[in-house]
């Protein structure tokens, strides 16, 4: 019986050790988490560089509070100005040089576009990027990237769906980013409307470089179109909404979701000038009355307050840094010891209805090994002249 106990000694303990052995690659340790990101800082969709900023904030307070499982968080935030050749040089040096663990939340459809093939050759994980393109969602060819955000397709589906109801004899214009960003949209757009799609009168694009959209409104407004759907970045967003109130033009206007930031796009237009605009939503907005006592707006506001003073409260994307970091947070803790590559991928695709407070009731987070779509539910909304009002159900889901 002695025998035999002692061997069963020896082989817990040879089993322990083994049981509980840590797994790292590059970026991970006993202390430390790297984790590198691109956003847009400055040019032409600097709008958006205040996502980044909420998120570096965010890790200064996990990091306070202890980290995430004992590790402090080292997020490397480049600036790329929107620039895909510039995207692709600033992942490349986090990869190469910083050696981060994974990249996390690289703002842009063509920005991730550059470095989808790359990051996937090196099997680096492509963590919930910023944009909603449809093809983030592709485990099968690219299981090293994954979105976040509802996809720009079903968005603009729920668009087609209201018009298609409210206004059955529309006349449609269209205003479009001459890339992957607004083809995607368009794309949804026209599937949406399906064999109505001749209820589409005229679109025209633009390109990020220009310094304007004004005369591509003039030519819509031509058209005769009552309907308007606004395909835009924020810069152009704003200036979009404001020469259509300058020259008179008052069409059914719906502005896709990544623009719908009252403190980015509508302050700077006009808050006037917004009004009655129809967008979509699967996040709390600071900005309605409808969160003024919600705790999860009331966390949020104390931790601007404290950790990013100088941002925007009534920025949603803001609320969007901070939600889309919690996630993130969640698949890390979700890794334990096991801070592999291939172990960040797992546990990101095995979120079950995981619920960040910020997002709008009834809205959760859920994935899987061949489900890469985190978020697949929206609700519309109309701005009233001070703030959104959502109005309806939530739409889309699995």
């Amino acid at each position: 019986m002695k025998s035999s106990f002692v061997v069963g000694l020896m082989a817990v303990a040879l089993t322990a050790p083994a049981m509980a052995q840590k797994k790292y690659d590059p970026g991970a340790s006993d202390k430390e988490i790297r984790i590198g990101n691109t956003n847009p800082y400055s040019g032409p969709a600097s709008a958006y560089g205040t996502i980044g900023k909420s998120i570096t904030a965010y890790f200064k307070m996990l990091n306070e509070q202890g980290g995430i499982n004992g590790r402090r968080v080292n997020f490397i935030s480049y600036d790329d100005g929107y620039s895909p050749p510039r995207t692709v040089e600033m992942a490349r040096k986090l990869v190469e040089q910083d050696e981060v663990l994974f990249v996390f939340q690289t703002l842009g459809t063509p920005s991730n576009t550059a470095i989808h093939k790359y990051m996937n050759m090196k099997k680096v994980p492509q963590m919930h990027v910023a944009t909603g393109a449809t093809k983030w969602n592709d485990p099968k060819n690219h299981p090293w990237t994954m979105g976040w955000q509802p996809n720009y397709q079903s968005e603009a589906r729920a668009y087609a769906q209201h018009i298609l109801k409210t206004k059955p004899d529309a006349k449609i214009g269209v205003l479009y980013q001459n890339d992957d960003y607004g083809k995607d949209y368009l794309k949804g757009f026209h599937d949406g409307l399906g064999a109505k799609k001749s209820m589409i009168v005229k679109e025209v694009s633009y390109e990020v470089a220009d310094p304007t959209v004004d005369s591509q409104i003039v030519q819509l407004q031509q058209s005769g179109a009552d309907v308007f759907f606004n395909i835009t970045t924020p810069k152009f967003a704003a200036q979009a909404i404001r020469k259509a109130y300058d020259i008179g033009w008052k069409p059914v206007h719906y502005l896709n979701n990544v623009s719908n930031s009252v403190g980015s796009v509508l302050t700077p237009a006009g808050l006037d000038k917004a009004v009655g605009i129809i967008s979509s939503a699967y996040l709390k907005d600071a900005t309605d009355s409808k969160w003024a006592n919600d705790k999860a707006i009331a966390e949020w506001r104390q931790f601007m307050n404290k950790y990013y003073p100088d941002g925007n409260q009534a920025d949603v994307f803001n609320v969007y840094g901070y939600t889309v970091a919690m996630t993130i947070a969640q698949v890390l803790k979700q890794c334990g010891d096991n801070l592999t590559r291939e172990n960040v991928m797992r546990q990101a695709a095995n979120l079950k209805g995981y619920r960040a407070e910020t997002l709008l009731p009834g809205i959760t987070i859920s994935t899987s090994g061949d489900d890469f779509a985190p978020i697949e539910q929206v609700q519309l909304e109309r701005f009233n002249g001070k703030q959104w009002e959502l109005f309806g159900e939530v739409m889309g889901g699995r």
